[in-house]
């Protein structure tokens, strides 16, 4: 049976409908950055989701090729990701989607090197005919985090973030947005074949603990 994300890391991929703690391991991705609204027509984002499927399949049918890697075994190609900022805000603004940059990413399975992903997308840009170049390998080490399931439209995520930022703040954390620990969205539905009500995606933040100060008597 072909190795599942999703089923195998249910504490990552599949939260409950309220916030929780969470300490997410470093794990590999494909990756493609751009800038810009995810919705537009012909976007820059839609090209790179592209790219991603094209190599992530690449990886898993490469079972039936001459090029073998160590270590593999079959598996189900991860949902894809995404982390998201825009330039001095903490958080997001959904109101200024034109101001995004992104990281849209696919999850690797451990046994992926770079030598392996460098063949991916030379393999991919040749089986697919498209340009694979901009698929960057990514280490991406989120630490301690806030998770819940938010169901519904992207545009409503700002209620949930809300009920996220409620929750650090009665349990004494905060958020923790850096350059590098970002906005991060996991998206478990199909757009084309779900309606929009019933979407389902992880939204985690990175947090830290705040240390009380307890005054002396």
């Amino acid at each position: 049976m072909a190795f599942d994300f999703k089923k195998e890391y249910k504490e990552f991929y599949l939260p409950q409908g309220k916030p929780e703690i969470v300490t997410v391991p470093a794990a590999n991705y494909i990756a493609v950055h751009g800038t810009g609204d995810p919705n537009e027509e012909g976007s820059a984002y839609k090209s790179a989701v592209g790219v991603l499927y094209a190599v992530a399949y690449t990886i898993k049918m490469s079972k039936l090729g001459d090029h073998r890697i160590d270590g593999y075994y079959d598996f189900v190609v991860p949902p894809l990701e995404g982390f998201w900022w825009q330039e001095g805000i903490d958080g997001v603004d959904y109101t200024n989607k034109s101001l995004f940059h992104w990281n849209s990413v696919i999850r690797l399975p451990d046994f992926v090197t770079k030598t392996d992903f460098d063949w991916a997308v030379c393999e991919a840009t040749k089986k697919k005919k498209i340009d694979c170049s901009a698929a960057k390998f990514l280490t991406i080490d989120e630490g301690l985090c806030v998770q819940i399931m938010h169901l519904g439209s992207f545009d409503d995520e700002p209620e949930t973030v809300a009920k996220m930022d409620a929750f650090l703040a009665e349990n004494s954390y905060a958020n923790d947005f850096t350059d590098t620990r970002l906005h991060h969205e996991i998206y478990l539905s199909d757009a084309r074949k779900v309606a929009k009500e019933k979407w389902k995606t992880v939204i985690r933040h990175p947090v830290k603990k705040i240390r009380l100060s307890v005054n002396a008597v």
